[in-house]
């Protein structure tokens, strides 16, 4: 339990450019309410949802790709106050951070005093059943406060006990990246078959290549050929450029985070009856679809946010498991955020960047 009244974090202050984070040494601990287990975190990482909820990417009226405002933002007339993926206005200053890895320090009233001084990783996608029946689902970081502070609060079942020889660092990789793209997987039920997956050396992507592996499925990855031989170190199979055209008719299944321009290709690169999976559109979210190819060929085009609580359960237990590979391609202090975020947005890395909260 800490008996410290402030903490030191990273805060967003609004939607915008780098400037819009500031170092703070004077936040609130956060109280853990009912339910809720208070965290102290030793490592968070980098990713785009991070990016894109800072610079209102999620705007409708934003229809570009998702670097062209990474560093300065996007002009006021494209981000607004619906800038989050939700569609809901944010609450400034608002704790950033999709990836948590840290110990449990204090238990609110429900949870067992018994889990205090567990080492947990917290789900990034989290949901919750209505008043109405209808169930509600958000991003930790977003919609509420995140990793990028010494302390964070979550559901005491959104923090799950992992254990496991990895630091903290290789831990905080995981639950973004590792979640959306097991949730992929799963929404087109994978199988032995062949996978052609976009966006390879990012976290998605990286991830995406080992949990296909995982259910014996044949990986290409779409890289530069800068990055092809470390992706295929990683387990894909085969390569293809970015610049190459994708073969027609060659994929059962296309696991895609780019979309943009090359959307038609991924399509037609698809055989009869093949499955998409979106969960991402990096490249741009406009994409041109004609509608007699998914008919006359019987695709099956599906988009991939909400994650029942077993895939990040699935995600636990082959980390302890020992199945999947840490991919950190650099490590940052939480105080060197913008420095993090420059570096991830200019693409030369293979997996994750690591942020370091506590020592």
């Amino acid at each position: 339990m800490t008996e410290k009244a402030t903490m030191r974090g990273m805060v967003l202050t609004g939607h915008g450019g780098l400037d819009k984070l500031e170092w703070r040494d004077d936040l609130p601990v956060p109280e853990q309410g009912a339910g809720e287990v208070l965290i102290k975190v030793g490592a968070a990482a980098v990713n785009n949802t991070d990016i894109n909820t800072r610079t209102g990417w999620y705007s409708k009226a934003v229809r570009g790709d998702t670097a062209s405002g990474a560093t300065q933002g996007y002009d006021d007339s494209q981000s607004g106050a619906e800038g989050s993926w939700s569609g809901e206005p944010l609450a400034f200053p608002l704790i950033q951070g999709a990836d948590c890895c840290g110990q449990i320090v204090a238990v609110g009233a429900g949870v067992e005093a018994g889990r205090i001084g567990e080492r947990v990783l917290v789900r990034t996608m989290q949901s919750r059943t209505k008043s109405d029946g209808s169930v509600v689902t958000f991003t930790f970081g977003s919609e509420c406060n995140g990793g990028f502070a010494e302390y964070a609060v979550a559901a005491s079942r959104d923090a799950l006990k992992v254990s496991s020889d990895l630091t903290d660092i290789e831990l905080a990789v995981f639950p973004c990246a590792f979640s959306t793209a097991e949730a992929m997987i799963q929404r087109c039920g994978l199988g032995s078959e062949n996978v052609l997956i976009t966006g390879a050396s990012g976290g998605v992507g990286s991830a995406a290549i080992q949990l296909a592996k995982r259910r014996g499925a044949h990986v290409t990855a779409v890289t530069a050929s800068t990055k092809a031989e470390a992706l295929r170190q990683l387990g894909a199979d085969e390569t293809l450029d970015r610049d190459t055209i994708i073969p027609a008719t060659a994929f059962d299944v296309i696991l895609d985070v780019v979309g943009g321009p090359q959307f038609p290709g991924l399509i037609d690169g698809l055989r009869d009856r093949g499955r998409y999976v979106t969960s991402g559109a990096i490249a741009g979210p406009i994409v041109e679809l004609d509608l007699r190819t998914l008919y006359l060929r019987d695709l099956t085009l599906l988009g991939s946010t909400y994650q029942p609580e077993s895939v990040f359960e699935d995600l636990v237990g082959y980390i302890e498991a020992g199945d999947l590979k840490p991919v950190v391609a650099a490590t940052y202090p939480l105080s060197d955020l913008r420095s993090a975020q420059d570096a991830f947005v200019r693409k030369s890395h293979i997996g994750k960047i690591g942020i370091r909260v506590s020592d």
